[in-house]
């Protein structure tokens, strides 16, 4: 399973709850989407299964040794007390919710005893997923749950979860990584990252490995480069525009383009928090209309080429006039 990094604090509320004998049985995990929310569910489901079953761990976190066999029972999807919900892979892609019937799967985990240890643990990844018939079967467990049953519900939205199973768990939040954590979940994840990539993904990602990793592999520090040239030299000729929708225009370019729609948005965004006055509102201006026009780029099949010269005329027009 996947080393957690972050998070701590979580982990040592949910393990002392754990130890106390106290534990509730239902959680929601709070939090933007890509933070590891799921990654930590997984984990923490893994760590009190194995403190349940013995050899008990010691520490506050939630690695597990390798050696230990509730992880090996886990990792080989054959832990009898334990299951994990989310949305259906199938051939025509993934299912967009999770269906009632995988709910209803649930009830050979909850109408019988456990089979390692006194705690049985349900993943639900994300909540958010729940079918309305889902949600309303998962509910009614959650009203009168079994006394060694925890669920952990992870959610992007807990506002649009039933109001009724936000009342019967308990709400933990999880905050975007810090700049450290994710330079260290990225060099994890990719060893060969250059320093100034990782910049590049910290940034793109707002404190979000799941939302950077998403460019992984585009060379997005390259992106970033043109954008800070556009906005601090302008382009009087047009040379960089027309250079950078030549080349974002290629079919072989496609990812890259994409990733030029939502960076160059965003770019102009944070050259906005920067200014003031006049300044603020023409890049305030400049902001809506790249977002616009980006927003709608895929979904009404633009010329690929005009987009991004009109993108980076946006960003141009940042730089500073005389």
């Amino acid at each position: 399973m996947t080393t957690i990094l972050g998070h701590d604090a979580q982990a040592r509320t949910l393990i002392a709850a754990a130890r106390s004998g106290r534990m509730h049985h239902g959680w929601i995990f709070a939090g933007p989407k890509g933070i590891g929310k799921g990654s930590f569910a997984r984990a923490l489901a893994l760590r009190l299964l194995a403190d349940a079953a013995g050899p008990a761990i010691e520490d506050d976190g939630l690695a597990v040794p390798e050696s230990h066999p509730v992880r090996r029972l886990i990792e080989a999807a054959a832990h009898p007390d334990y299951a994990e919900l989310a949305p259906l892979e199938r051939e025509t892609g993934t299912a967009r919710n999770i269906s009632v019937d995988q709910v209803r799967g649930l009830a050979r985990l909850i109408h019988s005893a456990p089979s390692l240890s006194q705690r049985r643990v349900v993943v639900i990844d994300s909540a958010d997923d729940l079918e309305r018939g889902a949600a309303n079967a998962l509910l009614k467990t959650l009203e009168e749950p079994p006394a060694d049953m925890l669920f952990l519900l992870v959610s992007h939205a807990p506002g649009r979860l039933l109001p009724t199973i936000r009342s019967r768990c308990r709400t933990l939040r999880f905050d975007p990584l810090d700049a450290a954590t994710m330079r260290a979940v990225l060099k994890a994840h990719d060893e060969t990252l250059a320093p100034q990539e990782i910049d590049a993904l910290v940034r793109a990602g707002g404190g979000s490995p799941g939302q950077a990793l998403r460019f992984a592999g585009l060379n997005l520090s390259e992106i970033e480069q043109m954008l800070n040239a556009l906005a601090t030299q302008g382009d009087p000729g047009n040379r960089q525009r027309l250079a950078l929708a030549k080349a974002l225009a290629l079919k072989s370019a496609r990812p890259r383009y994409e990733a030029f729609l939502e960076r160059a948005p965003a770019f102009i965004a944070q050259a906005a928090r920067t200014r003031q006055g006049p300044a603020l509102g023409t890049a305030l201006d400049h902001w809506e209309k790249a977002r616009h026009l980006a927003g709608g780029a895929v979904i009404l099949s633009l010329d690929p080429a005009a987009v991004v010269f009109e993108l980076a005329g946006h960003v141009a027009a940042l730089a500073p006039k005389g």
